[in-house]
Parts: structure tokens; C-alpha cells; sequence
């Protein structure tokens, strides 16, 4: 897909997600439907995400429980990027592809009020929902802004950390988004996301199948390729741990759905697709 196409096709399925919320209340799923297979949560979490392997327990009760509801439901990452990002008081976090808000609410709370917390998010309907759940929380630290990942609306140097949490695997361009994670990062900043990666060689068809059950018009890297680009990028001290490690019986609903048999490609999946926190450095002076 060209990249203006893939960016259409986010913007659409993750404004419905935020729709879907606030009209109704449901847990979103940025999947929606096809003529060979119905409407899959794949993207869901909180209370009615039930069993979805990418998504659930991601955030304890402790950590949500004096969150907007609407903050929790929207959630569409497969991490939990705040609660390994050693944030610390006083701190400026910006959060790429920030959705509902959920991240930038946590991070602001870590921060504290002498700190600020940024999210970032090219859809208005999640801005808007952001916003509420900002309101509802009385998150006075916190900022959302309208904008690309690939093109971050902040100065250089200006951030100490940056968390994520799977959106920088639905770019296009990500070689562009790391390049400006490293521009606005401060000297000695902090890179800390949680993000979907692959592992050794699958076949085309499974690996398509695969990340849209992760993540729709997921383009997840390879583990090695990721750090190579990390480092192509500036960043040093790049560390990957897998958070969750996907097997075909996770996701056998939706292979079937899509024409496959989980038991056959078990081989070439097992272990192969994994969320990952993945962390870097920027260098100090």
C-alpha cells in the first residue's frame, strides 16, 4: 500500500475505534469487517476485551482505577509502555500515536505536576476523546496535540522521554519516525515503546494474515531490523524484551477467517510474532 493509503486506512479504522466509545461504550476494534470474516476485538482491552491474547492484562486495576473509563476502553496497544519506562518527576514524555489518551494519563501522574506528558495523534476523533478522558481525570500536566509521528509539532531536544505503544509498526516511514524521535529527544533522552516485531523468515501470506490479526495494516519489523534502524537513526544502547510471544493457537479464530489452517502454519508462526518494549538512548553531549 502506498504510504498515504496506509496513513487513510489508520486515521478510518482508529477514528471508528474512538466513535465506537464514545457513542456507545463498546471496546473498539480497529479490524471492522470484511466480506470473509466479521468484525474481530483483536484491538480491544479493558473490562470487555475478554481473552484477546495481544491485549489483555496489559494495565492492573491499581494503575486504571481512578482513569475515565472511556481512557481504558480505547486502548489499542499490546503493551504497557509506563510501567517500564522508569519515568521520573519533572520529567516531558510524549507519547507517539496516543489514541484515547490512556499512556499520556499514566505518564502524567508519574511525571508529576512539575512535569509534562505529550500525546500525539493524527485522528480528531481520538483527539477528542483524548481530550475528555484529559478533563475527566483533571490531568492539568497533560497536552494533546493534532500531528503525524513521522513529523513530530515539537522543538528539538525539547523531550526527555519517548514512550509508544504499537504505532510505530502501522508506519510507513519509519526509518522518518525514529529520525524524529531522535531530534526531539534531549540529549541523554530515553526511547521506550512497546511495538510489535516478527522473528526469522514466514511466508508472505502468513505474515500478512498474522499482522492483521495483531494489529490490521500492522508492518511490523524484524527484530534485527529494528535495531538496525535504531542505530541508523543515532540511538545507542538498544535493548529488545519480548513482552508476549504469539502462537497460531492465539490467533486460530481469525486464520481460519482468513483462509488459513492454524495448525499448518503453526510451525511458521509459533514464536515468529511477538510484542516487544523496546528501548534506546539518545547520546549525551
Amino acid at each position: 500500500m502506498a504510504r498515504v493509503d496506509i496513513r487513510q486506512v489508520v486515521k478510518e479504522k482508529y477514528g471508528e475505534a474512538a466513535r465506537r466509545v464514545i457513542n456507545i461504550g463498546a471496546a473498539p476494534s480497529c479490524c471492522g469487517s470484511t466480506a470473509t470474516a466479521p468484525a474481530t476485538s483483536c484491538c480491544a482491552t479493558g473490562p470487555l476485551a475478554g481473552s484477546d491474547p495481544i491485549t489483555r492484562d496489559l494495565y492492573d486495576s491499581v494503575q486504571t482505577c481512578d482513569l475515565p473509563e472511556a481512557a481504558v476502553l480505547a486502548s489499542l496497544g499490546c503493551g504497557n509502555p509506563t510501567a517500564l519506562a522508569e519515568l521520573r518527576p519533572g520529567e516531558v514524555v510524549l507519547d507517539l500515536g496516543s489514541g484515547g489518551g490512556i499512556d499520556v494519563l499514566l505518564s502524567a501522574k508519574r511525571v508529576g505536576p512539575s512535569g509534562k506528558a505529550y500525546g500525539l495523534d493524527m485522528t480528531d476523533d481520538m483527539l477528542a476523546l483524548a481530550d475528555e478522558n484529559k478533563r475527566r481525570a483533571g490531568a492539568t500536566n497533560a497536552e494533546f496535540l493534532k500531528g503525524e509521528i513521522e513529523h513530530i509539532p515539537l522543538p528539538d531536544a525539547s523531550v526527555d522521554v519517548i514512550i509508544s505503544n504499537c504505532v510505530i509498526n502501522l508506519s510507513a516511514d519509519k526509518d522518518q519516525v525514529l529520525r524524529e524521535a531522535f531530534r526531539v529527544l534531549k540529549p541523554g533522552g530515553r526511547f521506550a515503546v512497546a511495538d510489535v516485531v516478527t522473528r526469522g523468515e514466514i511466508r508472505p501470506e502468513v505474515r500478512r494474515s498474522v499482522l492483521a490479526w495483531v494489529g490490521c495494516v500492522a508492518g511490523a519489523l524484524d527484530e534485527e531490523e529494528y535495531r538496525s534502524k535504531l542505530a541508523a537513526a543515532g540511538f545507542f544502547d538498544i535493548g529488545m524484551e519480548p513482552t508476549r510471544i504469539y502462537t497460531a493457537a492465539d490467533a486460530c479464530e481469525f486464520l481460519t477467517a482468513n483462509g488459513l489452517d492454524a495448525s499448518a502454519v503453526a510451525s511458521e508462526m509459533d514464536g515468529k510474532f511477538l510484542s516487544a518494549f523496546i528501548r534506546a538512548s539518545k547520546p549525551p553531549r
